[in-house]
């Protein structure tokens, strides 16, 4: 686990990151979504996001690792479901932030995740990476993201059944 305040990701052997990386949604049973927003990029708001530190890590624990140092939940805690959604999203990196992969690469492979947990929050955020957080109901919150995928993501939420 990476400390608190850490990036979000350690540097490969050759200090590049790995072009692998998760999207996690995290949601209320009611649908109401965590947004975080970039430290490096005010007005940026996305879902929980991170690459693997090793090309061997396996997503769930990526998934896993990355909600606790970007959020201090604990993705596998009583009451929390971590699922893995079978989506792999392949996207262009964005130019602003092409220097942290090794040379050529411009393309990452994202898998996409869902974290349930009972209640919207408070989170405790790392403010080396992330300014804000807000919670909001799924359309909205789809709404809000800069990004593509990770708004279509969300939008997946339409299908859950809510009591």
């Amino acid at each position: 686990m990476v400390p608190h305040g850490a990036p979000s990701y350690l540097p490969t052997p050759s200090g590049f990151k790995i072009p692998q990386s998760v999207l996690v949604v995290v949601y209320t049973p009611q649908r109401d979504v965590l947004l975080i927003e970039r430290a490096d990029a005010p007005g940026f708001w996305q879902s929980v996001t991170g690459s693997k530190d090793a090309a061997d890590e396996p997503y769930e624990l990526t998934a896993a690792r990355e909600v606790a140092e970007e959020t201090g939940l604990d993705a596998l805690a009583p009451g929390h479901v971590l699922t893995d959604w079978g989506i792999e999203n392949v996207y262009e990196i964005y130019p602003q932030w092409l220097h942290r992969y090794a040379p050529g690469t411009t393309r990452n492979t994202e898998r996409v995740f869902g974290l349930c947990i009972p209640a919207c929050r408070p989170v405790t955020l790392s403010p080396r990476e992330h300014r804000a957080q807000t919670w909001l109901p799924w359309r909205a919150a789809a709404d809000r993201c800069f990004s593509p995928s990770n708004a279509e993501a969300i939008l997946l939420l339409s299908h859950l059944v809510v009591d």
